[in-house]
């Protein structure tokens, strides 16, 4: 396909130990052993990656085309849905996306989105709205039936997923099983014409906030800033963290000056708003967030949040109190007075303010203790690949093996990290490529990258300086986008549509919020730990304090965060847009739930890129998610952390199987994992506690 050209292994040190599979570091010999399958090439030029984009869609239009010809007596599950499944469209393409989020070229930048762009109206306006494609395979299905015919359960699934949603928002109509031949094209212009309107909206949604990423600045005089005791040289500019302003008007500026430079995507959000409820109700729903939520775990997330804050609310307010008297004995100390409102741009300042007053811990020591280089763990092995040309020298390439790897068919994929901070905001682990197997049994492996904002190492001219150091939280946001890669990875399915990638939303961030917790055992924050210039572990004074400190403000926490899941459910249900304005619900709903005042003109939903990346009426489910990953880890890990039996069963029946299991089959697995339904037991169990800490 022009992606893979061929590799040579060289011999480094596991980067990995430690998890799934083995309970200690292990070391095997890969000299003999080569990867059945070489890694992508990163040498395209801009012309390279929108000819092969174009390529990739021709090849997927063919075989469409081919599907919808076939006489209705050979529509089956190998002329049809097989044929749909291995059409190698994403895996052709998905590296060619990529580059907008990664690449230091402006041209390679640029062509990548007009490369999405492409393939976005492909599949919006063409693929998805084929009702010819759509017939076929719902004849194939009725011809199995008739004929008695069995498939396994994926393949099952896939006849069942391909009716249901290869059609996207055709399939989803009251009619879809009986759509009418005359005047089926009248009424699909019209949800064309809404659904290339709503994607050309919210990519000018994102293109304005990318835009003020990179380029927007806020300007302050040097008494404004003569107060900030911590900041850094980056690309000969001078940063700031606003978690040390001292000066509350240059707190509340920055925060204002970075909603007030998104007011262009106001009336973007509110159009994109309309046509979603015009799409939604044209398809028989209430409104978007009916149609979005109607094949998920929880069906609608309201009462779950509602739950959840009406639990939280009590140590929320708790917290508040706290954080705006520790303001008021500042200003006190100073000599200024206090007007009793503690807001939003006040948060992270007091926040910090109150770690280190109460937990004597500075983060800046902390750092000091977690090199990236010490940060190894998990029991695959992952065997370092040098040599090869990627997206940016600093980006590391690993081959990823089975950790008693005998031959190639213990290879599993690759992976990699591009982890130091650069121009691109991008905090995130990206899918390259599905794992799947093809017709004749040969297996297509999972490529997958994690991409994150570690501080850069600093070296003097003899290659001698300090190293990159993490914060606390970065190990966990490190820990918590390996969940991502290991879902990805360890997904061994037979079509790609059922790669990990493709999990149900309400559970896709289970595995990595089960993570997380690793990063808070003091037993791990040992393994993990090495302080850079001693080589000692974490003290367990301060591995206490930082254990601690994983509670800080947990309601206030968790609050906004529900803040921004009811805003999303709220604002895509056919009752609040209609009758309230935007900018008024996101600072009411602010307020009330999340306990912090902000500024009531401010259009701070214009800064909320999740409503159109994909992740709309979604922002629940990352909650939605943690009961599951609290039940698994509490049952499964808490009293042994590094359980290699716990490790491989929640390997084989939880990542393997990806997709492949649909809302009723995540239960089914996780029934068979805990020996029971899963409950919220554990999860409530910790809110409890917290709540009666505080009381």
């Amino acid at each position: 396909m022009g992606f893979f050209p061929s590799c040579k292994i060289t011999s480094a040190q596991s980067f990995f130990s430690t998890l799934f599979g083995t309970s200690s570091p292990f070391t095997i010999n890969l000299a003999n052993l080569k990867p059945p399958q070489p890694p992508p090439v990163w040498t395209h030029t801009a012309e390279d990656i929108l000819s092969l984009t174009k390529e990739a869609i021709e090849r997927d239009r063919k075989v469409r085309d081919q599907v919808a010809k076939l006489p209705d007596s050979e529509c089956n599950f190998n002329t049809s849905a097989l044929a749909l499944s291995v059409a190698e469209f994403e895996t052709a393409t998905m590296p060619l996306i990529f580059y907008q989020h990664m690449s230091p070229s402006k041209e390679l930048h640029n062509a990548s989105i007009d490369a999405q762009k492409l393939i976005q109206y492909y599949c919006n306006m063409e693929s998805s709205m084929r009702a010819d494609v759509f017939n076929a395979m719902v004849i194939a299905k009725k011809n199995a039936e008739c004929c008695l015919i069995k498939h396994n359960p994926e393949e099952h699934g896939l006849m069942e997923a391909l009716r249901l949603t290869q059609e996207g928002d055709l399939s989803d109509c009251d009619t879809r099983s009986e759509l009418p031949k005359v005047n089926v094209d009248d009424n699909l212009e019209q949800l064309k014409q809404w659904k290339r309107e709503l994607s050309q909206v919210c990519m000018e949604f994102k293109k304005n906030f990318n835009y003020n990423e990179d380029n927007g600045f806020v300007s302050f005089t040097l008494k404004e800033l003569k107060e900030f005791p911590r900041m850094h040289t980056e690309d000969g500019k001078e940063l700031y963290d606003l978690k040390y302003a001292q000066n509350a008007d240059t707190r509340q500026q920055a925060h204002e000056s970075y909603r007030a430079c998104l007011e262009l995507n106001a009336p973007l959000l509110d159009h994109a708003l309309e046509l979603r409820h015009s799409i939604a109700t044209w398809l028989g729903y209430k409104s978007w967030a009916d149609y979005k939520t109607e094949y998920r775990m929880a069906k609608s997330g309201d009462n779950f949040l509602a739950d959840l804050e009406q639990k939280l609310h009590p140590l929320g307010v708790k917290e508040h109190e706290t954080l705006l008297q520790l303001k008021s004995d500042e200003l006190k100390a100073k000599g200024k007075p206090c007007n009793g409102e503690f807001y939003i741009w006040d948060y992270q300042y007091y926040k910090r303010l109150y770690q280190e007053k109460f937990l004597s811990l500075d983060d800046a020591l902390v750092m000091e203790y977690f090199p990236l280089s010490a940060v190894n763990f998990f029991g695959v092995h992952f065997q370092e690949v040098r040599g090869l040309q990627t997206w940016h020298p600093d980006v590391q390439l690993f081959a990823v093996w089975a950790a008693d790897a005998k031959d190639e068919s213990d290879f599993i994929g690759y992976c990699y990290l591009d982890l130091y901070q650069r121009a691109c905001p991008l905090s995130s682990c990206l899918p390259l490529c599905p794992g799947y197997l093809f017709p004749n049994g040969k297996r297509m492996y999972p490529v997958t990258a994690m991409i994150a904002n570690i501080t850069t190492p600093t070296l003097d001219h003899q290659g001698t300086g300090n190293p990159a150091l993490m914060l606390h939280k970065d190990v966990v946001q490190f820990f918590h986008q390996m969940g991502y890669i290991f879902y990805n990875l360890l997904s061994h399915t037979q079509f790609s549509c059922n790669h990990a990638s493709k999990v149900i939303l309400d559970f896709r961030e289970a595995p990595s919020h089960l993570i997380e917790n690793w990063c808070w055992e003091p037993k791990i924050l040992k393994k993990i730990s090495r302080h850079y210039k001693t080589n000692k572990v974490l003290p367990d004074k301060m591995i206490k304090k930082i254990v601690k400190s994983r509670y800080i403000n947990f309601g206030l926490s968790y609050l906004y965060r529900i803040f921004l899941a009811s805003f999303d459910l709220q604002v895509h249900s056919y009752w609040a847009w209609e009758k309230q304005d935007v900018t008024t619900l996101w600072n009411d709903l602010q307020e009330h739930i999340s306990l912090l005042k902000g500024s009531k003109s401010i259009a701070g939903q214009n800064s909320f890129e999740d409503l159109v990346i994909g992740y709309d009426v979604t922002c629940y489910a990352s909650l939605y998610s943690e009961v599951f990953a609290e039940d698994m880890y509490s049952s499964i890990f808490k009293g042994d952390p590094l359980n290699p039996k716990g490790g491989m069963r929640f390997r084989k029946i939880i990542l393997e199987p990806g997709a492949s299991q649909a809302r009723q089959g995540v239960y089914i697995s996780l029934e068979r994992l805990l020996g029971r339904p899963p409950k919220q037991d554990a999860f409530m169990k910790k809110l409890n506690k917290l709540i009666g800490d505080h009381n």
